[in-house]
């Protein structure tokens, strides 16, 4: 079974987050700089300036933290490249409590995987989760956040093609 702590990502996904970080961490000097800057104007509880530059900086370093333990956890491979399993990096279809007719299709990913032109669910998620290695026309069940049992069964699972 995957272990539902490590992140999927392709190399070209760690590369792009790993950027967004360097970057990140390259800003610090520019937005404490910044804070000083307004710092300097006068009287704190009215600056806005000073204000709105704490915020981004928050911002920021709340995602630096975000993408630094998303990168400790990453496990870094290519897409998987057999199809009828559904594994992290795959894209499935489903269908829920045995009605054919409710189909949806998805990835199994983190939501940096994707490139939003697709639903994503985690292989943490109750759902992806309970997908992780069905092989076509297997039918498991979840529990969804109200404590209500969901049947899914899996029509399809195909390598994700970004």
């Amino acid at each position: 079974m995957t272990d539902p702590n490590v992140t999927w990502l392709t190399p070209e996904s760690f590369e792009r987050l790993k950027g967004e970080l360097d970057s990140l961490i390259t800003n610090r000097p520019v937005i404490a700089a910044e804070i000083n800057e307004r710092r300097e104007e006068g009287d704190l509880k009215e600056n806005g300036g000073y204000h709105a530059a704490r915020e981004e900086q928050g911002q920021q370093e709340a995602r630096i933290r975000q993408l630094q333990d998303l990168l400790n956890k990453a496990q870094v491979g290519e897409a998987p490249k057999q199809s009828g399993v559904a594994l992290p990096g795959s894209v499935v279809t489903v269908y829920y409590d045995g009605d054919e007719s409710d189909k949806e299709t998805f990835l199994i990913a983190t939501r940096e995987e994707g490139s939003g032109e697709i639903e994503i669910y985690s292989p943490s998620s109750p759902l992806g989760g309970a997908l992780i290695e069905a092989k076509v026309g297997e039918t498991r069940t979840y529990t969804v956040p109200n404590g209500s049992t969901v049947e899914v069964t899996l029509v399809s699972a195909e390598p994700y093609q970004p």
